[in-house]
C-alpha cells in the first residue's frame, strides 16, 4: 500500500482508537451535564477534578504497563496510603521536605520489586502476590497507626497545591509530562515494547531473546515509583493527611487503566487512554453530584464500564482470530 493509501488507515484507525473515544466522551459529560447544571462547568469545578484526581491518573500510568505486561496489582491503593503516611510523618518529624518526597517513592519501587520479584522468580500469579500484599499494608497501616490525622506539616511541604509560574498547577503538569513521557518510552524504546511482546506472547517473547524476570520485575518497580508520586501528589494536595487506605484507590486506578483501553489479558494499550479514562471517572463522579444522584452509583458505573471495555476486548480478539 503507498504512502497515499496509508493515511486514510491511519484517520480510520486514530477515529475509532480508545483515546478517541475517550476525548469525546469527556466533552460529551461536559456538554450535557453542563445544560442541565452550568456550575458542572464553571472553573473552579473542573480544576477540582483534575487537580483532586491526577494522582489517579499517575498511578494508573504505572498500572497500564503491569497489566500490558500480562500481570496486575491490586495493592496499589494500600500502598499509596501507606507511602503517604509514611511522607507526612516524615515531613512533621523534621525531615527536609524534599527527602519526605523522595522517600516514598524509592520506597515503592523497593516494595513493587520486591513483588515482582515473587511473581517473576517463584512463578506465584501477580493477583496472588499483590492481594497478599494488600491485606498485610491495609493491615499493617490501621494497626500501626490507628488512623489518626497527621497535621502540622511544614511550610513548603503541600507540592500539589503549587503552581508553575503561577498558571499550570503542579499535578495537572506532573500527569501530562509523565504521561507523554511513558508513551513515548512505551513505543519507542526497547524496554517499553517488550511489555508488548510478554504481554501478547510470552513464549515468541522469550525466542526472542526477552528476559521474562527482568522485564517483569522492571515493570513492578516502575510500577512502584509511579506509585510513590502518586503518593506524593495525594499526601500533599490537602493540609492533613488521613492514615488510612483511600477507599476503593485501586479499584479506581485498574478501572483508569483498563477503560483507558489496555487489555486485561495484557500485549495492547496506551498509558494516553488511561489518563483520558481516569479524568473520565472523575467527571462522571462529579456530575452525579451536580445531577442530583447518589454518588454511590459510582461505583456502579466503574463496574459497566471494567465489563463493557472487557467484553469490547474480547469481540475484537475473536474477530482478530487471536482467541476462540
Amino acid at each position: 500500500m503507498n504512502g497515499a493509501g496509508r493515511r486514510p488507515a491511519r484517520a480510520r484507525r486514530f477515529a475509532i482508537s480508545q483515546e478517541w473515544l475517550l476525548a469525546l466522551a469527556i466533552v460529551a459529560l461536559l456538554v450535557v451535564v453542563g445544560l442541565v447544571n452550568p456550575r458542572f462547568v464553571a472553573t473552579r469545578n473542573l480544576q477540582t477534578i483534575l487537580l483532586g484526581n491526577a494522582y489517579v491518573a499517575v498511578a494508573a500510568i504505572g498500572m497500564s504497563m503491569v497489566i500490558v505486561s500480562g500481570n496486575i496489582d491490586i495493592s496499589v491503593g494500600s500502598l499509596i496510603g501507606v507511602l503517604a503516611t509514611v511522607s507526612g510523618t516524615l515531613a512533621v518529624a523534621g525531615w527536609p521536605v524534599v527527602l519526605a518526597w523522595l522517600v516514598p517513592v524509592v520506597l515503592g519501587a523497593a516494595v513493587m520489586a520486591a513483588q515482582g520479584a515473587l511473581v517473576a522468580f517463584l512463578g506465584i500469579p501477580s493477583i496472588v502476590v499483590t492481594l497478599g500484599m494488600l491485606s498485610i499494608l491495609k493491615g499493617g497501616l490501621i494497626s500501626a497507626t490507628g488512623g489518626v490525622w497527621i497535621s502540622n506539616l511544614p511550610d513548603g511541604y503541600h507540592l500539589a497545591q503549587w503552581s508553575l509560574f503561577g498558571v499550570v498547577p503542579v499535578p495537572v503538569a506532573v500527569m501530562v509530562v509523565l504521561t507523554a513521557a511513558a508513551a513515548w518510552w512505551m513505543r519507542n524504546t526497547g524496554a517499553g515494547r517488550s511489555l508488548y511482546a510478554l504481554g501478547g506472547n510470552a513464549e515468541a517473547a522469550r525466542l526472542c531473546g526477552i528476559g521474562r524476570a527482568r522485564t517483569v520485575m522492571m515493570v513492578f518497580a516502575i510500577h512502584g515509583t509511579f506509585a510513590g508520586l502518586a503518593a506524593v501528589l495525594f499526601a500533599t494536595q490537602l493540609s492533613v493527611i488521613q492514615s488510612t487506605v483511600p477507599p476503593n484507590l485501586e479499584l479506581t486506578v485498574i478501572t483508569a487503566a483498563v477503560v483507558g483501553g489496555v487489555s486485561i489479558l495484557g500485549g495492547t494499550g496506551t498509558v494516553v487512554g488511561s489518563t483520558l479514562a481516569a479524568v473520565l471517572i472523575a467527571a462522571i463522579g462529579s456530575s452525579l453530584i451536580f445531577i442530583s444522584i447518589s454518588p454511590f452509583w459510582l461505583r456502579a458505573v466503574q463496574g459497566a464500564l471494567i465489563l463493557a471495555t472487557v467484553l469490547a476486548d474480547m469481540w475484537r480478539r475473536r474477530r482478530r482470530g487471536l482467541i476462540r
